[in-house]
């Protein structure tokens, strides 16, 4: 019998969507990392298919020692064979033990649902670090300093970047060369006169008396016959620069605020050449390289800015030829050794250290996304508010630099100043900077094909820009904002019926993007930019909805690990550069040392990260529970009192709220602990967590169901956290929404209490309320921020009112106390996404997935339109989520692409089971779902992975 073509094309395509393609590999979640630190790196993937209730049922993994080998299928570094899981993260190497540098090849191929083999993913690598401390054979380098030890708090010091620079001749033909670097300071490198990758700020900043990052860059295309040149630019960076509000308060060596690690910035770099011929040469940092002072930069200070004078423009220095005989010899950094000073940490303390260079502990290779210039923005207009000063307004507070096109006469100075804001009548707000001077100069050279100049070593918090000095009028092309941040991929979206919203959640955005640099810093501009604990935790959900965080967060931990007091509580930023003794504690900012581990775990199913900090979160309970009085937290002696931070007079007593954190974190840990087999564990949490529950049941509900603190905050934090009973949670929502309606429907939540307000609302029967709040326009709300022209989330509600301008809704506020780039008041978008969109895990990882649209009541917000459609996508571990609703009059259209190999339990708003279609049919003939009930007005239904359309009735 004769098959029409047609008939067999026809099957060919079903079955071609039906496949399982793998995709998107990746290592240690990085795609072709350069240099792995770990011995069993993890692999990851994810597979796609057009088809419903499409899974992964096995997955074969081979990993080669070369694509040759891979091309024949042969794995002779591990073949796992065929493993019959549905896992498609966190997947062990498990093969032959692999060596410093050594090159992988890896692919992969996985069988469905019907145990269908797809074919081979292409091919994905990764390199081995250098895994020993005897494969450095680099020496640290520095430079002959002459300058005595900074002592004078009232002038600023702010010496010059350095150059370094070094030639050698490959003996052979190259087969691959890599160059390792790391910097006590910051470092940028350059070869053959290119520069070298595109991160900033490297190597990063830890404790660099523990620990010290470096970097691997593949530099086999800058290589070439005969003499070839090496260079480096190193500057102070975290190591000896400003650093956060250490000038402001008089802290560090000599209270200068700087030098806080060491006050001698220095270079170790090794280049690696493989030759054809399979053997190595090493060209690492030693006596032999040169140095000098006399660059272009000469100021460069991330707090202070950056000073360039292009006269002093050195061409070719990084090229082979180059004339050095005015250079330097470097010296051994050894020989900056004992710089003794009086160190002063905020707790008022004094002790003598030394502030000369200090071998790191340990050596690592960076292992996250780096900072890079993500996207350019260009100004939307240009002002004038006094002759010869130009401000142009470039449309987004974002963190970054600028790039600057100007032509005139050499000598002629350049001054651009930074800010979030502009005063009324138009000059630059500066005031919140505090004790950053946020300027950067630029002095031309003269050259009459004009001049282009981007700052490498500082970077800024604005959105506006005040320049002086210019020779001619501006134009829009004179300036360009260059957005920098930690490059975690940003995928996701949210948009709804309601334009203010929609702003909202890029203010959200770009929030975290000026903030998440480098670690979760607290704000991008003025005399802080650190890692605050209490902001981290706070948003940390909502950052994982935003942006692929899992290697930049598991970085961060480990100086969250390194910075925990000697008696088990963590400090209120990490890391934690003030400190020479034991510090205070701040409830709330000590426990995102609990928080985060296990968000990075329940989101991308990472248990090597509680693995890691399992040690150090163990030895923080066990502080926990030895303070804690009959199960109740307390108001922690010498701590740090934040409470609730920025609440609007409605305050919440230090002991209720470190009760609450007590318990919460006890849940966590018993989540954690049973996660990671720690069976015995697990139970010991569970049962203290009970006998919390207990004694905060006694202490603060009252017998009619109230809780004796009566404030929106204790509500909010009892019901998310569950700290309070479920079967009171009823009652406690009913008198959270009543003091929300006493206040005229108004908020007076602080750091701790918006972010469980919406959720608390929500989980408690009042998500009308908690719409129409998140909807408001009234001070405080969040678009309130919005309609008085924010495009990034404030510090403060009341950051700035067009009323009383930046002191605040009482006209009394601290106005140098005020970011306009602050993300703890936007974790409200892990509600826009959990609740409102209703995308959730049911378990780690999101491979199960519950779905829960949550549509406002039509006609339940008399102040805004009620929101009726919303438009949401997640970039999970497993691959994108997308959902949409639409509610009109007596019909709520739902549309949900799921991942392949997830499932996901769907609530889904409906006035009857019968009164449910998909795709146009009756639930009862739909395809890939399952009925499992119905209940308050929700059908339950079970889907596979695909692309769903229903439509239900609702009550009209």
């Amino acid at each position: 019998m004769r098959i029409p073509l047609i008939v067999t094309l026809l099957t060919a395509t079903v079955a071609l969507h039906a496949a399982l393609v793998p995709v998107n590999l990746r290592c240690e979640y990085l795609e072709n990392p350069v240099a792995v630190d770990t011995t069993k790196p993890r692999l990851s993937w994810e597979v796609t298919s057009a088809a419903r209730g499409q899974s992964q049922t096995a997955y074969r993994v081979l990993v080669s020692s070369s694509t040759r080998k891979l091309a024949q299928d042969i794995g002779d570094l591990w073949d796992s064979g065929k493993v019959a899981s549905g896992r498609t993260s966190q997947i062990e190497y498990r093969g032959q033990a692999l060596h410093s540098r050594q090159q992988v090849f890896w692919k992969v191929k996985v069988w469905d649902k019907d145990d269908l083999p797809s074919d081979w993913s292409r091919t994905a690598c990764w390199t081995m670090a250098l895994m020993e401390p005897s494969d450095w054979k680099a020496e640290w380098i520095t430079f002959n300093r002459t300058a005595p030890f900074h002592t004078n708090r009232s002038e600023l010091y702010l010496p010059p970047a350095r150059y370094y620079r070094r030639e050698f001749v490959p003996a052979k033909p190259v087969r691959r060369a890599l160059w390792y670097a790391t910097a006590l300071g910051i470092y940028e490198l350059e070869l053959n006169g290119r520069k070298v990758g595109d991160a900033y700020f490297a190597p990063g900043w830890t404790d660099y008396r523990q620990r010290v990052y470096y970097q691997a860059y593949d530099v086999t295309s800058h290589i070439k016959p005969g003499p070839n040149a090496l260079g480096a630019i190193v500057a102070d960076g975290w190591y000896s620069g400003y650093l956060a509000f250490g000038l402001l308060v008089g802290l560090g060596p000599n209270k200068t605020g700087r030098d806080i690690y060491g006050c001698t910035p220095s270079l170790m770099a090794q280049l690696e050449l493989e030759y054809t011929d399979g053997t190595r040469e090493i060209v690492p940092t030693d006596l032999s390289w040169k140095t000098t002072g006399l660059g272009p930069e000469r100021e460069a200070d991330f707090l202070m800015g950056e000073s360039y004078d292009a006269r002093l423009e050195m061409p070719g220095w990084s090229k082979a030829g180059f004339d050095d005989r005015q250079w330097e010899p470097v010296l051994p950094a050894t020989i900056s050794s004992h710089f003794m000073a009086p160190f002063h940490d905020n707790e008022g303390r004094v002790r003598n250290m030394d502030f000369g260079f200090i071998r790191p502990a340990r050596l690592e290779a960076y292992p996250a996304p780096p900072v890079r210039v993500t996207q350019e923005l260009k100004p939307v207009r240009i002002t004038s508010p006094t002759n010869n000063v130009y401000i142009f307004n470039l449309g987004q507070n974002f963190a970054g630099i600028i790039r600057l096109k100007v032509k005139g006469p050499a000598g002629t100075k350049i001054t651009l100043r930074y800010g979030e804001m502009l005063y009324p009548d138009g000059r630059l707000m500066t005031e919140n900077l505090r004790k950053a001077r946020a300027t950067d100069t630029y002095i031309l050279k003269g050259d009459y094909r004009g001049e282009v100049w981007s700052p490498r070593f500082t970077f800024h918090g604005f959105q506006y820009v005040e320049v002086t000095g210019l020779p001619h009028k501006p134009d829009l092309d004179t300036i360009t904002g260059l957005v920098l941040h930690s490059d975690t991929p940003l995928k996701s979206s949210f948009e709804c019926s309601d334009p203010v919203i929609n702003r909202l959640y890029k203010n959200i955005v770009w929030t975290q993007r000026a903030n998440f640099l480098e670690l979760p810093t607290d704000c991008p501009q003025r005399d802080e930019r650190e890692g605050w604990m209490g902001d981290a935790q706070i948003y940390a959900r909502s950052a994982t909805y935003n942006a692929d965080v899992a290697a930049f967060y598991s970085k961060w931990l480990r100086e969250v690990a390194e910075a925990q007091f000697d008696f088990g509580a963590y400090p209120d930023y990490c890391p934690y550069p003030f400190m020479v003794g034991r510090g205070g504690v701040a409830t709330a900012w000590t426990d995102a040392g609990i928080i985060v581990p296990y968000t990075v775990w329940k989101v991308y199913g990472d248990t090597r990260v509680l693995e890691r900090q399992w040690p150090s979160m163990t030895r923080f309970m066990q502080w926990r529970r030895s303070v804690a009085k009959d199960y109740l937290g307390i108001a922690h002696p010498n701590g740090n009192g934040y409470g609730d931070w920025l609440n609007l007079n409605e305050p919440t007593p230090l002991e209720y709220l470190d009760t609450i954190y007590f318990g919460y974190t006890t849940r966590l840990m018993a989540e954690m602990a049973a996660a990671l087999g720690r069976s015995e564990e697990a139970a010991d949490y569970q049962d203290l967590f009970q006998k919390i529950r207990k004694a905060f049941t006694a202490k603060y509900v009252k017998p009619d169901g109230p809780l004796s603190v009566d404030t929106q905050t204790a509500y909010a934090t009892a019901i998310y956290s569950g700290v309070l009973p479920e079967e009171l949670r009823e009652k406690a929502g009913a008198r959270l929404a009543q003091k929300i309606q006493d206040r005229n429907f108004r908020m007076t939540t602080g750091f701790l209490g918006t972010q469980p307000l919406l959720p608390a609302l929500s989980a408690s029967g009042h998500h009308d309320l908690a719409t129409r709040l998140f909807q408001s326009r009234n001070f405080p709300s969040w678009g309130f921020e919005v309609e008085q022209g924010a495009t990034t989330i404030w510090e403060r509600w009341d950051s700035f009112t067009k009323e009383y301008g930046f002191n605040g809704a009482s006209g009394n506020q601290n106005a140098s106390m005020n970011s306009f780039a602050h993300y703890a008041f936007g974790a409200v978008c892990e509600w826009m996404f959990v609740t409102l969109a209703g995308i959730d895990t049911a378990r780690d990882g999101f491979r199960q997935l519950i779905l829960k649209p949550s549509p406002p009541s039509a006609g339940s917000n008399p102040d805004n339109k009620p929101i009726h459609w919303v438009k949401a996508s997640y970039d999970s571990i497993n691959g994108p989520i997308h959902v949409q609703w639409r509610r009109s009059p007596g019909i709520f259209d739902y549309e949900v692409t799921l991942p392949a190999n997830t499932t996901a339990t769907l609530y889904l708003p409906a006035n009857r089971l019968e009164g449910v279609f998909e795709s146009g049919k009756p639930l009862s003939k739909a395809r890939g779902i399952k009925i499992l009930g119905f209940e308050n007005q929700r059908a339950i239904l079970e889907l596979g992975s695909g692309t769903y359309r229903f439509a239900t009735l609702l009550q009209p």
